[in-house]
């Protein structure tokens, strides 16, 4: 894309009612537009971050035997109500239609995801089943804060499965666990599985997968030495504690913010929502039921909060809206303007055939420095510069976004190559 024909522009200030980085940033950047407080729309930019990380978290649950579906965004209120949800959970928004009835809109799936594995899962040989959605989420936030890492509507991958047996769920939920803690690595994140309350799920305990970071919302203690990790809320444990389970490291203290969850419902939602399949023997039971939810856009917002720096964003080459950053800069002279401009548009060119996502800044009638600065707030992996300075050198200027490291190359393969080295997954 060229930079020319992008709708959107950067800005030099923050929105003054933006206190966190997330949404200074985005904001600054154009990949994301305030509505209201906890509501964003995505921008060109944002959205195309969006769906790489979208992408990332279906091809993981793809692997471990999920389905994707997309099921309703408007909810009847019977499902809700035989749960007890419709009373008991605060974060629930209640519509009043013309026809005196009423509805919500989907904060969870558990009231119209067991109705539907319940139509066609009858024996013990229909499951498991894993299904899952990436779609929007609403709650009834009283303090939305932290740009999109805390909103009243935000994307969420949430999967549900459903099991014959206790053991048959227990496999599964480590099965899942490493895949979550894949997506994390894959966008470019350490996040750690940390023991935590069910809440209004489950009774039991559950994990919820925390990225240590300033902005964080938790506080959880960390083992120096192995993987143990609980939230402080639950803990009888105090910092510099020696930890429990490996009796070697000491525990840590420190902010986090959480990226995902994982639940064992047991038969709450099956017992509420009658439903049955028949076991080995012909007898009926309720299955063993999971939750397991990604937020989709606060995992955006965290990878802003933990990787970006002084200057602006930092993307991971995974989840970047676009591989490499072409920058075509040269003086007033005309005619040095033309071949400057000429050998960024045969490069535009060559990198598209190569399968290099380029945005192209062809803006050459703004300042150099101006245009530096907007790349490295937009926080593309790479920047290429072609100037009058590197068409006399016969190579091309190639920055690392993450390291601010800086080389000459003179041959369209070896920025590919450059480009392409560890950056898919």
């Amino acid at each position: 894309m060229k930079q020319s024909h992008l709708f959107t522009k950067t800005q030099k200030f923050a929105p003054k009612d933006e206190i966190t980085k997330n949404a200074q940033l985005l904001s600054r950047a154009g990949y994301i537009h305030k509505e209201m407080a906890g509501v964003y729309s995505y921008l060109p930019l944002g959205l195309r971050v969006l769906k790489k990380i979208e992408d990332i978290v279906r091809h993981e649950m793809d692997n471990i035997g999920g389905q994707e579906i997309r099921m309703a965004t408007l909810h009847p209120s019977e499902p809700w109500k035989k749960t007890g949800a419709w009373n008991n959970v605060d974060v629930v928004f209640k519509i009043n239609s013309r026809t005196e009835k009423e509805y919500t809109v989907g904060q969870s799936e558990e009231e119209i995801v067991t109705p539907i594995a319940g139509e066609y899962a009858k024996s013990y040989k229909d499951l498991p089943v894993m299904i899952y959605q990436i779609g929007q989420k609403y709650r009834d936030e009283l303090r939305a804060k932290s740009g999109i890492m805390r909103g009243r509507e935000f994307g969420m991958k949430d999967m549900y499965s459903f099991h014959s047996t206790q053991e048959d769920f227990d496999n599964f939920y480590e099965v899942a666990k490493d895949a979550y803690l894949r997506i994390y690595t894959q966008c470019g994140l350490e996040a750690k599985a940390t023991e935590a309350a069910g809440g209004s799920f489950s009774e039991k305990i559950s994990y919820e997968f925390m990225v240590i970071t300033d902005a964080g919302e938790d506080d959880i203690f960390y083992c120096t030495s192995c993987s143990y990790c609980v939230n402080v809320e639950i803990s009888k444990q105090n910092e510099a504690d020696t930890c429990t389970r490996c009796n070697k490291g000491t525990l840590k203290r420190a902010k986090a913010s959480e990226v995902g969850n994982i639940f064992d419902l047991g038969t709450k939602y099956a017992k509420a929502l009658s439903f049955q399949f028949k076991d080995t023997e012909g007898k009926n039971q309720y299955p063993i039921m999971g939750c397991f939810g990604i937020g989709t856009t606060r995992l955006m917002g965290v990878i802003v909060e933990a990787l970006s720096d002084d200057k602006g964003i930092v993307w991971p080459a995974s989840v970047a809206p676009f591989d490499l950053h072409l920058v075509a800069i040269s003086g007033k002279d005309k005619e040095k303007q033309a071949l400057v401009s000429a050998k960024a548009d045969e490069l535009y060119t060559a990198l598209h055939k190569a399968g290099v996502e380029v945005l192209y800044d062809d803006r050459i009638d703004l300042s150099t420095g101006v245009r530096l600065a907007e790349s490295d707030l937009l926080g593309i992996p790479y920047r290429l510069v072609v100037s009058e300075k590197t068409l006399e050198k016969g190579a091309f200027e190639l920055t690392t976004r993450a390291t601010k490291d800086t080389e000459y190359v003179s041959t369209v393969q070896l920025i590919v190559g450059k480009i392409f080295k560890g950056s898919r997954y």
